[in-house]
């Protein structure tokens, strides 16, 4: 869900913030405020991708640019959170789904959720791994011993991965050790 996600702010090695996204870029545009040759760095944490904001301008509008309302138009249900898109299938998979009884859109809803219960620890496993791993590669691809806990991070060998990062950056790796918290 949207309002789940957290983000965290870098300026250099040096973390800025980390929490909801209105937090995050209050605390951004005060830095940025402070120095605008400064190079804040924003990261989606369930992601770990960098996304970037304008922060140009008031509080206000930089918080109006990047929390738009939530005024959809067009198909889907929005207030259910439901967005169209398309999805191609072969001609027996469309034939599969239009025989049963709650029609394609509840079929394919029942095939994702009964996918996410059978291995959900895994896939979260999975996914806090590639988010850690677009965070390194963003903010320590140059630090000692990058390649080489990259491999640890991948093969789940925590111990020899907080050995590889001991020396880094506080701020990196406080951050990249929560990204994967409790997953080796």
């Amino acid at each position: 869900m949207e309002d789940d996600k957290t983000y965290t702010a870098f300026v250099g090695t040096t973390l800025v913030a980390s929490g909801l996204l209105d937090e995050v870029l209050t605390a951004a545009k005060s830095r940025f405020d402070q120095d605008q040759g400064a190079l804040i760095l924003i990261f989606e944490d369930q992601t770990g991708r960098q996304v970037d904001f304008d922060l140009r301008g008031t509080l206000a509008k930089l918080l109006a640019r990047a929390l738009p309302a939530r005024v959809r138009a067009g198909p889907g249900r929005p207030k259910l959170g439901v967005v169209a898109r398309e999805v191609s299938l072969l001609p027996r998979h469309w034939e599969w789904l239009e025989e049963q009884p709650s029609g394609a859109s509840a079929a394919i809803r029942r095939l994702v959720e009964e996918a996410r219960k059978r291995e959900p620890g895994e896939q979260r496993t999975r996914l806090a791994i590639e988010a850690a791993s677009r965070f390194l590669s963003a903010m320590a691809g140059n630090l000692p011993g990058y390649e080489e806990a990259t491999r640890a991070l991948f093969g789940r060998d925590g111990e020899r991965f907080d050995e590889l990062i001991r020396d880094w950056p506080q701020d990196i790796r406080q951050q990249v050790q929560r990204l994967v918290r409790d997953r080796f």
